[in-house]
């Protein structure tokens, strides 16, 4: 194995699967004279890596070699082969540089069979599977929910859908998330190629699925583009779909007629899954990994994981992993084992109060400190990860995590998606949130 070889397989076990696949993986690498050098297919992917990437490459590194390396990321003369859209065909006739990062094998891996419905996605659902058919009247959809509960899912679903259900000889489809979007319309200004731009994401694609679109709060220039992005998508009677962990009226910072915008089309909301829902998602997952769960331990898992699918999936892959790694049958004392790392005891509840004592705890701060008016860096993230919490675990609105905080809703709405953005881009801070999350859950 080379040392590129290592260094991706650090990288693929510490980035999500996504990242990995589509920027990591792709890339060409060869270590020679104390010197890492990468070969990116186009220059808007070696700058989203410059930007968004290279830190963890660097940390990658220096767990394989012991030092960090100096790191030269070249841009490949060859013409690129990945297409700029999602089409029906194989193939992409259009010849784009800046380009949302998909395409139709590597990121549509979700479909709606394997979305295991119940009352608190029952709704979203429907909603999005209509969506795909012809004859809806909607062309503009959205989805809102806490993280890990099935929007990327739905969205990705929908897109596969639509592909498979087209009854043209192609239909382009751009799938990204609205940081992307915004990271290459900063590119398309910086090189100059605007006009292009726009022509890309208003003429030359049929849907437009774009993801966390709370990123436009408080970015005026951005939501200009975005808005007319939306405007000529839906006046040529093209399909949107938008996701958010927050509906249109608790975005803030943003223009009145993009919320208006965003506000025309069928929103739905998913909400925390029932402990029945929750088990029959463990024993959809469990059929998949071709893994018997007996009873018992699936609903002992089920009634102990209650806000995050993602979470859920996390802990049956490990158990399955951890029965297979010590040769041992899956049981209830082995997922008790397993279950430590990731939730709270059965008869802890996670209201608000148990966030603040514990985030206080965890982050060596007094009840006083936390519900201070302090700007000290330390205290402003334990205030994001309380707002976090509680946003996922309880059912307060934020205007009721606001007063406890004695804040204005907006405050707890840009904390919480300070915390989403770090541990979905899986920075260094990102990945201790994580962990300090985890040992919040479980005190």
């Amino acid at each position: 194995m080379s040392t590129w070889q290592r260094i991706q397989h650090i990288l693929q076990k510490c980035l999500k699967e996504g990242i990995f696949k589509v920027w990591i993986k792709p890339l060409q690498g060869e270590f020679k004279d104390n010197k890492l050098v990468l070969t990116a297919r186009n220059e808007f992917v070696a700058s989203w890596i410059r930007e968004k990437l290279l830190e963890q490459i660097k940390q990658a590194a220096f767990e394989v070699l012991g030092e960090v390396p100096e790191i030269e990321l070249k841009v490949s003369k060859a013409k690129p082969s990945v297409p700029f859209l999602a089409q029906a065909e194989e193939k992409s006739q259009l010849a784009l540089p800046i380009a949302p990062k998909v395409n139709v094998e590597g990121v549509f891996r979700y479909t709606f069979q394997d979305f295991v419905v119940g009352p608190c996605n029952e709704l979203a659902f429907l909603a999005s599977r209509t969506f795909c058919q012809s004859y809806i009247s909607s062309d503009q959809l959205f989805l809102c929910s806490a993280p890990g509960l099935g929007k990327t899912h739905l969205v990705q679903s929908m897109g596969w859908e639509l592909l498979k259900n087209s009854n043209r000889s192609k239909v382009r489809i751009a799938y990204l998330t609205a940081e992307e979007f915004s990271s290459q319309l900063v590119l398309a200004i910086k090189s100059k190629q605007v006009e292009q731009f726009k022509a890309k994401f208003r003429e030359q694609i049929d849907i437009l699925l774009l993801e966390d679109i709370h990123f436009f709060q408080n970015k005026e220039k951005l939501q200009d583009e975005f808005l007319c992005t939306i405007k000529s998508l839906t006046n040529q009677g093209k399909k949107v779909v938008f996701s958010s962990m927050f509906l249109p009226k608790e975005l803030q910072g943003v223009d009145s007629q993009l919320t208006s915008r965003l506000c025309q089309g069928f929103m739905a909301v998913i909400n925390k899954p029932d402990p029945d829902t929750v088990l029959r998602i463990l024993e959809h997952k469990s059929k998949k990994l071709q893994v018997n769960i007996p009873k018992n331990v699936g609903e002992y898992i089920a009634s102990r994981v209650h806000s995050d699918i993602r979470q859920l999936e996390s802990c049956l892959n490990n158990l399955v992993l951890k029965a297979k790694l010590l040769k041992e049958k899956i049981s209830l004392d082995l997922a008790k084992e397993v279950l430590k790392h990731y939730t709270l005891e059965k008869d802890n509840v996670i209201d608000l109060d148990y966030i603040l004592k514990n985030v206080a705890r965890v982050y060596d701060l007094s009840l006083e400190e936390l519900l201070s008016q302090s700007r000290k860096k330390s205290y402003v993230w334990a205030r994001n990860t309380a707002y976090y919490l509680a946003r996922k675990y309880t059912d307060l609105s934020l205007e009721e995590i606001g007063r406890r905080f004695n804040r204005r809703h907006s405050t707890v709405l840009k904390g919480i998606a300070k915390v989403e953005r770090e541990i979905n881009r899986q920075t260094p801070l990102g990945r201790q949130i994580e962990k300090t999350l985890e040992r919040i859950t479980t005190i």
